[in-house]
């Protein structure tokens, strides 16, 4: 990724609805999870270390990453920070109790997502927890895609498939940001329509203060939500709680 992509998120993260909403959605996913205390985390593919610092109740959080740019943006908000792969993670066997994954596998720089999705289950301990989020539906590719170097949208039958493949099974698999979904689809519609014409651009950035606002409480909901009636038929991100 652009190292300028990492100095956005780092700068944006704290205070940006996707952020923020999506951390929560995450770890109102955990809840009823019956983890050690505290916990040993992995956060494979940490960023700018803003979301980690997020699961630091639960735990120590370890971060990984494979760009430099990323781990010294991170050491702001994690003490063990490490250099690596999520198809060669540098720790044995059986060593996390919880292992999150956030929009990572999905990259173009992970070749095998395959052999990525088995490597995170190698490092869990029995009965130890795989959080993982990808992008949603190739129908959904846009000028986002092409700055962050997506290489493959999923749906959730191939998301689910990966994470049984590496000997996992699966407690929860829902699609997330379904409210946001229609105008979003929208938008990128417009965006394919314009074709050449619109330069790529990050779809990180600041929002208006009301705005950004409204945005996390429509996520917020939508996590309220999700931990009520289990799961969403759509959205543009996947997310599934796994455990060995």
């Amino acid at each position: 990724m652009d190292p300028q992509e990492y100095r956005r998120i780092a700068q944006l993260e704290a205070r940006h609805w996707w952020y923020r909403g999506m951390a929560e959605v995450a770890l109102g996913l955990l809840e009823g999870v019956k983890l050690p205390r505290p916990a040993l985390i992995l956060d494979a593919g940490c960023g700018p270390g803003g979301t980690s610092a997020r699961f630091k109740p639960l735990g120590r959080v370890v971060g990984l990453d494979l760009a430099p740019e990323a781990l010294n943006l991170a050491r702001h908000h994690l003490a063990a920070l490490v250099r690596g792969s999520v198809t060669a993670l540098p720790f044995s066997n059986a060593t996390f109790d919880l292992v999150l994954c956030f929009d990572v596998i999905y990259h173009l720089w992970v070749g095998d997502d395959r052999l990525a999705v088995k490597e995170l289950g190698r490092v869990l301990k029995p009965g130890g927890y795989l959080l993982i989020r990808v992008p949603a539906l190739e129908a959904l590719r846009g000028p986002h895609d092409q700055v962050v170097l997506t290489r493959h949208r999923y749906t959730a039958r191939e998301l689910e498939n990966l994470v049984r493949s590496a000997g996992l099974e699966v407690a929860r698999l829902t699609y997330a940001n379904f409210f946001l979904f229609p105008p979003a689809a929208l938008w990128r519609l417009a965006g394919r329509l314009i074709g050449p014409a619109r330069k790529p651009a990050s779809d990180v950035r600041a929002l208006p203060a009301p705005l950004n606002g409204l945005l996390y409480q429509v996520l917020r909901l939508e996590g309220r939500l999700m931990r009520r009636f289990g799961r969403f038929p759509i959205g543009l991100s996947l997310i599934c709680l796994a455990y060995r």
